[in-house]
This record gives structure tokens, C-alpha cells and sequence, in this order.
């Protein structure tokens, strides 16, 4: 029987990652494989180790043990060839303020190596999407902080990763700003991409997310669909429990 390999990679596979700092273990051992196209959420109490495996799995922090694979490619021996398939959005994103969005998304295509005849038509269809083509003339210095995510989403978006790592993206967006955050997401995942989410919003993993990590103390604790995860504390909250219910519940018990 034919087994097309393309499909059945997995988008991202950690395999029994550690990292310690200052002798803490902010990363246990923790293992998770996500299938191509799923939205899947990454969630925990703050210090749980979410964002430093986010960092390692994007090539910005080096493991001390343990792998993780970016559509079979090992980000920590062949960063180059993971990282063209990645990309990777922090909370807190560092863009260029002396520059224009244009000039912005310029610099940042050219760092893909994309042919200008392609970044530029690209570009315009991301800012207008993100409704900013009509401040393509403004420095980026004076963006809110709503305007300075979207464009950093928009960077992000540039080389048309096949994998997404999103740190709180709705960080500083109003609501229609996150309605159109989230409405450009689930395009992507209808189209065969894969999305992995850090939030504190809850409702949001709650509408967006098919399948939910929730990690404590550098472990993953729970994981599956919402179901899923009711089924695991349905005694105490019952089969209607939000995903606020199930989180509180699997954090307290299993700390």
C-alpha cells in the first residue's frame, strides 16, 4: 500500500525535550507530535514552560537534551532547511521602527531570499488584508501596539510558512483587529497548514484549537480535543465544562 511520507510527517515532533536554567527544569522531558494542518493550543499556568519550548523548537534556544522536528527536519542539525518551513511570532515581537510596513515586509522577504517581483505583490495582498495598506507611508515607530502585531504577523506570514508558532498573538488587538487574526488562522489550517498557539485567552483555544496540550511545571499533563478533555474531569465538572473549567481543574489536581 502507497503511504504518501508528505502527509504522515508530522508538522512537529518533540521528542523528550529538557532545558534547565539555573538548575530549574523549565522543560521536563516533554514529548508532543502535531499532525499537518491542526490548530492545535499549547496552554499552562504562567512558568510552565510554554514559551521556552516554543523558543526551542524555533531555533532561538538550544535544548540541553531531547529533539524537535519541524516536518522531519531536526531544527537543532539542520536549522536551515526547518526554519524555511517555520515561522515563529513572540508575544513581544522586535520590528524596525525607522522603517515603513512595506520597507518592513521588504526587508523581511529578502531574508527568505524572495525575489522582489514576489515579495512585493505578496506584501500588499498581507497589508491589505490586515487593513494597514492605508498607513504604508507611515513610519512604524507611531503604530499602536494593535498595528505593530499585526504587521509583525504579516512578517511572519511572508514566506508562507507551512508551520506556525504563535506566542499570544492577540496581545494589544481590539476586537475586530482578533476577529480578522483569527479568520486569516483557520484559512490557513483549511488550507493544509498548522498553527500552534500560546494563550491566556481561553475562549480562544476554546473555538479555534482541534486538539489542546496543557502543560505544568515543563510536562504535559492533559491532551486531546475538548471532549476529550471533559471526559477526564467530568466527575467534577460535568460533560458542559468550558475549557476555563477543564484548565483550572487538570492544573490544581495534577500540580
Amino acid at each position: 500500500m502507497y503511504v504518501d511520507l508528505a502527509v504522515t510527517t508530522p508538522a512537529l515532533h518533540i521528542d523528550r525535550l529538557v532545558k534547565v536554567f539555573g538548575g530549574k527544569c523549565a522543560v521536563d522531558g516533554l514529548s508532543l507530535s502535531i499532525p499537518q494542518g491542526e490548530f492545535h493550543a499549547l496552554l499552562g499556568p504562567n512558568g510552565a514552560g510554554k514559551t521556552t519550548t516554543l523558543r526551542i523548537v524555533a531555533g532561538l534556544l538550544k535544548a540541553d537534551s531531547g529533539t524537535a522536528h519541524i516536518l522531519g527536519h531536526d531544527i537543532a542539525r539542520d536549522p536551515t532547511a526547518a526554519k524555511r518551513l517555520l515561522s515563529f511570532l513572540p508575544d513581544d515581537p522586535l520590528l524596525y521602527g525607522k522603517l515603513r510596513p512595506p520597507e518592513y515586509l521588504e526587508f523581511v522577504a529578502g531574508l527568505w531570499n524572495i525575489e522582489p517581483g514576489d515579495a512585493e505583490p505578496r506584501a500588499e495582498e498581507l497589508l491589505r488584508w490586515l487593513e494597514l495598506w492605508d498607513n504604508k507611508h507611515e513610519l512604524i515607530e507611531g503604530f499602536s501596539r494593535g498595528m505593530r502585531q499585526k504587521l509583525a504577523l504579516a512578517g511572519a506570514l511572508i514566506h508562507d510558512p507551512k508551520v506556525m508558532i504563535l506566542d499570544e498573538p492577540l496581545t494589544g488587538l481590539d476586537a475586530a483587529a482578533a476577529r480578522q487574526v483569527k479568520d486569516l488562522l483557520l484559512d490557513r489550517v483549511k488550507r493544509g497548514h498548522t498553527i500552534v498557539l500560546t494563550t491566556h485567552i481561553l475562549e480562544m483555544a476554546e473555538r479555534l484549537a482541534q486538539r489542546i496540550s496543557i502543560i505544568q511545571r515543563g510536562r504535559i499533563i492533559a491532551q486531546g480535543s475538548l471532549d476529550q478533555l471533559r471526559e477526564e474531569v467530568a466527575a467534577s465538572e460535568g460533560q458542559g465544562a468550558t475549557l476555563e473549567d477543564v484548565f483550572l481543574e487538570l492544573t490544581s489536581v495534577r500540580a
